[in-house]
């Protein structure tokens, strides 16, 4: 989130795609109902009428998988009718450089794509640069060469009429939003547009937020209060489990894990190649060196590059995101598993397949409160023979959230603390105290071991109190950071450095935890500080910011945009930003000083990217699903051209004429992720106790289907049970010309557990984003019959 949750009261307008809010993340509701209250619009637009499309001022349907088509077209619309906020592009994005000739676009593929390896030359699409090392600009912007130009150009293919031909909403409808949405546009006013995981589960996940992203600048929309781009998390700490490295490709804060490459083989090649030539990064070999000082502290040293060679390295060009991983374990390249609070047997793509590569190990642990699919994988009830699996499973008992203390980062970025509500239950543990048994273990049986890989495990600083429970206390001062010879807490990441004096386990945590570390209370002052923010409520990364880009909140100048919408102000006499958020710039920098308008200071132009770089291309550009029941209307590319694929076993695909109907999944809200904490508790097992598909009135007629009817879902990837539920709430989309019907399925249902009932990613594809490789569970066909 660029924003926060009670930030939502100040928009003027809230565009919600790819999620249903007022279900699935009722807190976030309450905010918008308050700015309900103060004349604020709600958009809603969705395959299906959801609550959240209930309590709204306009709905509008779209087919799962056309995000790019919609909000390409609303773009379209608002550059071709000058509805765009002109100062704010001029000033704050990169609208005005001007491209290198080397880039083209031409029938779907932008300038070197690599056909073979599915992938592009991207260094193809810089931008222009004079003698002296400044980028290039027109700040007329009409250059053929500038960014607007170009984006103008690219997306003038989205006209409305082919819009809503290829996305399946009513011509009316689309205009409404539109001309709604772009009200925001105009000074003064603040849009936001919430998304979830509608929005990121599709081939073109990325792209689909990137396409928001645009839309956003365009309209002014990031950096005020009530506007930005915001995330709806599903958990209550995705944001803080992503903060601190879960991704594959990341160690904590963001920054690249190495890989085993020659440029990479020591420490200065790795932070030359990760380390970008302008923008706040540069202060990158600061931040990963205190990082480094906080995993291996004296081991640490200026002479061995700081324990970079104990760090491990990815293979070259390996993708280890979950669906490559399933493919070498399919593949018997993977000896063990551990499964921390996951169950793939129902919550992975193509889960059969992925049930079959769980037996390709020869041991797993299982981590989880209740025993779940994934870690009775090899049960006969789950279908298997037992005597013919040779997988080793351990299962080790968790603590619950109200079990165990720690903080969480919620989805606008605030860290707060929990403590334990009631003692686990039986021998059950938390994650923290079965990380730190783990380590300390590794510790014991690696000490006196001269082999190579030892080296590692003993030189890792792991010194967090005696016993089975770490001291809280002493991880959160080393998150945060200290120097290393006063062991003084670091009051913030610009007082980082590289030459192992500072350690911080995550430098945009720091500062969180002061010197008065142990005071929890510090930050539990509830009063408003301002526009809602509560600066001195929880901690906020990075510096304690609340909204991102805040210096475009302002004018050129630095005057507020709106009186009645103050995020930061340059105040002249104080030659200081002040408000009611800290600057997310320099604090001191005047609006006429160099760099006084770089609002964006993490990227190397300061601007924000209406031209962005990933793996498909630098503008969004729709493509089709790989499961689709037409053909791509904007070019002959069919699937975004840079999705890779993996094993073939895995990789089935149904056509239209076999599978004509499309169909996603969604959550409910009695039912949690997986379903192991719900299904296994009888009050929200009685309140949704069976697996049911959700299917139109038109094609329940069709099909010969009643309601509570038991009826067979069958895709390429298998088939299966759940119950009719005849609704009102999906409707025949019309789409170039033909009727395509569209259903929609709860993914949390497995046969474990109170309630059971068939698992919905039995029928979901193996494929994912090309950026991120997040499956696309949200746009699959099928097709449906009574049982």
């Amino acid at each position: 989130m660029t924003n926060h949750w009670i930030d939502l009261q100040h928009t003027d307008c809230a565009l919600i795609m790819g999620g249903n809010p007022a279900e699935n993340h009722p807190i976030s509701f309450r905010w918008l109902t308050k700015a309900k209250e103060k004349g604020g619009k709600i958009i809603s637009v969705d395959p299906r009428f959801t609550r959240t499309s209930s309590q709204a001022d306009l709905y509008a349907p779209l087919r799962s998988g056309s995000d790019i088509a919609f909000v390409g077209g609303m773009i379209n619309y608002i550059l071709e009718n000058k509805l765009y906020h002109e100062e704010y592009v001029k000033n704050y994005t990169n609208a005005a450089l001007i491209v290198n000739d080397t880039y083209s676009f031409d029938d779907g593929i932008f300038g070197g794509y690599d056909e073979k390896t599915r992938s592009y030359d991207k260094t193809l699409w810089g931008f222009k640069k004079d003698e002296n090392d400044k980028y290039v600009r027109d700040n007329t912007l009409q250059d053929p060469n500038c960014v607007f130009q170009l984006m103008k150009k690219h997306f003038s293919r989205y006209d409305i009429d082919t819009v809503v031909e290829v996305t399946g909403t009513p011509k009316d409808a689309y205009v409404k939003v539109i001309e709604m949405f772009a009200e925001t546009g105009k000074p003064g006013k603040a849009g936001t547009i919430m998304y979830a995981m509608g929005t990121t589960q599709h081939t073109v996940g990325s792209q689909n937020v990137r396409a928001f992203g645009i839309l956003q600048l365009l309209l002014g929309n990031i950096g005020l209060q009530g506007g930005g781009i915001n995330a709806m998390r599903g958990e209550s700490n995705v944001q803080g489990s992503t903060d601190f490295g879960l991704l594959y490709n990341n160690v904590t804060g963001y920054m690249e894990t190495p890989t085993s490459t020659p440029e990479e083989a020591t420490y200065k090649g790795f932070l030359e190649k990760v380390t970008p030539k302008a923008g706040y990064w540069t202060n990158k070999p600061k931040f990963y060196t205190s990082m480094l000082k906080a995993y291996y502290g004296n081991s640490a040293t200026a002479t061995n590059e700081f324990g970079y060679q104990y760090m491990p390295k990815l293979t070259p060009k390996k993708d280890y995101s979950h669906m490559r991983v399933f493919d070498s374990m399919y593949k018997g390249e993977i000896e063990g598993l551990f499964m921390f609070g996951t169950n793939p047997v129902v919550g992975g793509p193509n889960a059969g397949k992925e049930k079959e590569a769980l037996s390709k190990l020869k041991w797993m642990v299982a981590i989880d409160l209740w025993e779940t699919e994934s870690s009775a994988f090899w049960q006969k009830e789950a279908g298997a023979n037992p005597a013919e699996i040779d997988t080793e499973v351990f299962f080790l008992p968790a603590c619950s959230s109200f079990e165990k203390e720690g903080s969480v980062s919620n989805s606008g970025r605030w860290m707060q603390y929990r403590w334990q509500a009631i003692a686990p239950k039986g021998k059950s543990k938390g994650d923290l105290e079965i990380i730190h048994m783990l380590a300390l273990r590794q510790k014991e049986l690696y000490k006196n071991s001269s082999h190579p890989a030892a080296a590692a495990v003993k030189a890792l600083d792991w010194n967090y109190g005696h016993g089975e429970h770490p001291d809280i206390d002493l991880v959160c001062r080393e998150i945060n950071g200290y120097d290393t010879k006063t062991k003084t807490q670091i009051a913030g990441f610009k007082d980082l450095l590289d030459d192992g004096s500072t350690c911080s386990g995550n430098w945009i945590y720091c500062g969180f935890y002061p010197e008065e570390g142990k005071n929890h209370s510090k930050r539990r002052d509830n009063k408003d500080t301002g526009m809602g923010n509560y600066l001195n409520w929880s901690f906020a990364w990075p510096a304690n910011r609340r909204i991102l880009g805040n210096r475009a909140s302002a004018t050129p100048d630095g005057k507020p945009w709106s009186k009645d919408r103050v995020g930061i102000q340059w105040d002249a006499a104080q030659n200081l930003w002040v408000g009611n958020d800290v600057p997310d710039f320099t604090k001191d920098r005047a609006p006429k000083d160099e760099g006084g308008l770089s609002a964006f200071f993490m990227l190397p132009t300061g601007l924000g990217g209406l031209f962005g770089v990933m793996n498909e291309g630098p503008f969004p550009e729709h493509y089709e699903p790989y499961e689709s029941p037409v053909t791509n209307a904007f070019s002959s590319v069919q699937l975004n051209p840079a999705t890779k694929f993996g094993v073939e076993e895995f990789m089935t695909q149904g056509s239209a004429k076999d599978y004509p109907i499309i169909a996603t999944t969604y959550r409910v809200s009695e039912h949690w992720q997986a379903g192991a904490m719900t299904r296994n508790l009888p009050w929200l097992s009685e309140l949704v106790a069976y697996m049911f598909v959700e299917i139109s009135e038109e094609l329940a007629k069709e099909k010969g289907i009643k309601n509570k009817d038991k009826v067979v879902i069958t895709s390429a990837r298998g088939n299966i049970e759940a119950y009719a539920m005849i609704t009102k709430r999906f409707k025949p989309f019309k789409i170039q010309g033909k009727v395509v019907h569209q259903v929609g399925m709860p993914w949390h249902f497995g046969y474990k557990g109170i309630a059971t009932g068939g698992s919905a990613n039995h029928l979901t594809p193996h494929i994912g984003d090309a950026n991120t490789n997040i499956p696309e569970y949200k746009a699959f066909l099928c097709d449906v019959r009574r049982a």
